[in-house]
């Protein structure tokens, strides 16, 4: 669409012309430039020099300064994480495999006529529940979910005893 701009406005789409090339001042182009490349023997060296002198400094360290240490204890510490990062997850997984809805007797009632509220406070309890929410229809029972400490986890499922009440309420 930019053939149907006035001539004015189709300059600013208009290509520039490039740039001139200026040969670089002081600098021969055609004289090759001299790679100092090494091996990786010498590399090599040098850490396991600086890791023995650091190591040996560890007296003097100062104060909020991290300790280093040599490559096989890092590796070491790596090895032992990855283990507790495994041994996490498989806690996970057997927690998941043991855990079966249809069995547990606090996930009971008709999902229609259930009420799911998120983001309550930690101090809410049953009872604020049922006076915010009997108003809608009669409720059937209210569940707070709580940790293993009894502390509220922050959501609640309220079961009505007629979906419209549930409905109502949403």
């Amino acid at each position: 669409m930019t053939h149907l701009l006035p001539p004015n406005l189709l300059k600013l789409f208009a290509p520039r012309p490039p740039l001139p090339y200026l040969r670089a001042v002081g600098k021969d182009p055609n004289k090759p430039k001299q790679k100092n490349v090494n091996g990786v023997s010498s590399l090599l060296a040098q850490i396991k020099e600086q890791t023995i002198v650091d190591t040996a400094k560890d007296d003097e360290r100062e104060e909020g300064e991290e300790e280093q240490f040599t490559y096989a204890e890092e590796v070491k510490r790596s090895i032992r994480r990855e283990e507790r990062k495994k041994a996490r997850e498989e806690n996970l997984t057997k927690a998941k495999e043991s855990y079966k809805p249809t069995e547990d007797p606090n996930a009971q009632g008709d999902p229609y006529k259930t009420l799911f509220i998120s983001r309550l406070s930690k101090k809410v309890s049953e009872k604020d529940l049922q006076k915010e929410f009997e108003r809608y229809g009669d409720i059937e029972r209210i569940r707070l979910v709580r940790d293993p400490k009894g502390k509220s986890r922050g959501y609640a499922f309220i079961v009505y005893e007629r979906e419209r009440d549930m409905k109502g309420a949403h």
